[in-house]
Order: structure tokens, then C-alpha cells, then sequence
């Protein structure tokens, strides 16, 4: 394939996504000889505009996994705004040292559905987004080797005159993980929303503009609406004014923490 760009465009709250995302685009830039243009898809606004991409583009299309899915409030956007013309496409999953369960299928098959060539796809683990203990140091030098090789490997592939298909399962994607207590029964936590220390918030709005999903007001920095949990307000806090108290959330991030923090491994399709 002759391709021209390469583009990376990325949904990351916290910023986990996106490392792991340059770090893919920039390894297949040094492949094929090519500068990458990052165009982010986090916030409301940077989600206005369709993103349609030639066959002559390769896009690098990083998402975050949320309970081993792609965030289900998010993904329609990705598939009534991200369009394809015969475009190769590498689709990248990060998830929180857990799995990535159905991600990394369900990316490649909506992409697919968008117009898109699969070169390759990978899931790698990174930070989880709730706790500091979860997937800590991820990516770490290994991983940062892995994802060099993944790169060279789907470079040489691209190198080719025609693409191959990827040869991947591509049966009914399977239910969303079930989040669970210390206790191992389900943590429900659809409503929680995170709260603010007046004590410590210097009202400075960076938790109003970081939100993927608009939901905190601007004036009083509280989440109004729909919270997903992506912890944006969280980790993007200067001062550390933003928590969670959901006595299930809290439970939750505890289970992980017994439970995942041994080291997840990639997932990777050639």
C-alpha cells in the first residue's frame, strides 16, 4: 500500500490511551519514513467534526477499555463520526492491567464496518485509570519493546501492494465485564459521580473541560450529568480536589487491587 500519512487519533481521559497510542504511531512513523499527525477525540469539542480519512492515510485509532468493552456511552460517536475510503487502520486498545476482553474485536469490527482496512490491532495494558496500585509503571520498558516489534511488524505488512485481511474471530461480541466488590458480588456503581473538597478546588474549570462527556458545570464544578467513571476529574486535579466515596466504586478499586496486580500481557493480531 502507498501510504502518505499517518494519523493518530485518540480518546484518552487521563492520558494513559494517548502515551500508548503515540508511542504505536511513532514506532510505524520510523517504520514506513512518515511524520504522525496526533488530532485528539477526548472532550465534546473535539468530537464536533466527522473524521474522514483516504487511501492513501493509515490510521492509528487508540481507545481506552472500559469493563472489557469500548466505552459504551462514547462509541457511537466513534461509529457515526469516524469514516474510512479503503483506509488502512491500526486499532488500539489500552485497558487497566485486568483484560481487554472484547475491546480490541469490537474496534477492529467497527472500523471495518466504517470503511477501514485492518492491518493490525493490539490491547495493551496500562495504568488503570482507578488505582495507582493497578498496572503500576505500565508501560514500562517491555512494553515499550513490544510495542516497537508490533510496529516493525505491521509496517513490514503494510510495505506490501495489497493488504491482507486480518484473520480474526468475528463471532457476536460478548456481554461487558461485571465490576465486582472485595466480596466477589456485583459492585453497582452507575450512579456515582465524583464530589468536590470546597476546601482544597481553586475553581479553575480544568475538571469542567477535561470531561469526556460535558457533565461538570463550569461555575460550580460539580458532575450535573452522566459520569462514566473515566476519573479525567480525578487525575487531572491540580490541587486533588475531586474524589469518589460510592461505597460500591470504593470496594471495587479495592478487588482490583488484590486481585490485578500481577502483570496482564498484550494482545496483539498480525
Amino acid at each position: 500500500m502507498h501510504i502518505e500519512r499517518i494519523c493518530l487519533l485518540y480518546l484518552s481521559p487521563t492520558g494513559g490511551t494517548e502515551r500508548i497510542g503515540r508511542a504505536v504511531a511513532e514506532a510505524l512513523g520510523r517504520g514506513l519514513d512518515l511524520p504522525v499527525e496526533a488530532v485528539p477525540f477526548t472532550t465534546p469539542k473535539d468530537r464536533e467534526e466527522e473524521r474522514r480519512f483516504g487511501p492513501r492515510d493509515l490510521l492509528v485509532m487508540a481507545s481506552p477499555v472500559y469493563a472489557g468493552r469500548l466505552p459504551n456511552k462514547l462509541m457511537p460517536e466513534y461509529k457515526a463520526k469516524i469514516f474510512g475510503e479503503g483506509t488502512a487502520a491500526v486499532p488500539i486498545c489500552v485497558f487497566g492491567n485486568r483484560s481487554p476482553d472484547e475491546a480490541l474485536r469490537e474496534l477492529v469490527l467497527l472500523l471495518e464496518g466504517n470503511g477501514f482496512q485492518i492491518a493490525a490491532g493490539a490491547a495493551f495494558p496500562g495504568r488503570h485509570a482507578f488505582s495507582d496500585q493497578v498496572g503500576a509503571g505500565r508501560p514500562d520498558e517491555a512494553d515499550l519493546a513490544q510495542i516497537q516489534d508490533f510496529a516493525a511488524r505491521t509496517a513490514q505488512k503494510l510495505s506490501g501492494e495489497v493488504l491482507p485481511p486480518l484473520e480474526m474471530d468475528r463471532s457476536e461480541i460478548g456481554p461487558y465485564y461485571i465490576p465486582l466488590k472485595e466480596d466477589m458480588s456485583p459492585a453497582k456503581f452507575l450512579k456515582a459521580k465524583p464530589l468536590t473538597d470546597g476546601a482544597k478546588c481553586l475553581h479553575c474549570g480544568l475538571c469542567a473541560r477535561s470531561c469526556p462527556v460535558g457533565s461538570i458545570d463550569g461555575e460550580t464544578m460539580e458532575a450535573a450529568g452522566l459520569c462514566i467513571k473515566c476519573q479525567a476529574c480525578v487525575r487531572r486535579c491540580p490541587v486533588h480536589a475531586k474524589y469518589f466515596e460510592d461505597p460500591d466504586f470504593l470496594s471495587h478499586v479495592a478487588m482490583l487491587e488484590q486481585n490485578y496486580a500481577r502483570r496482564a500481557e498484550a494482545q496483539i493480531l498480525i
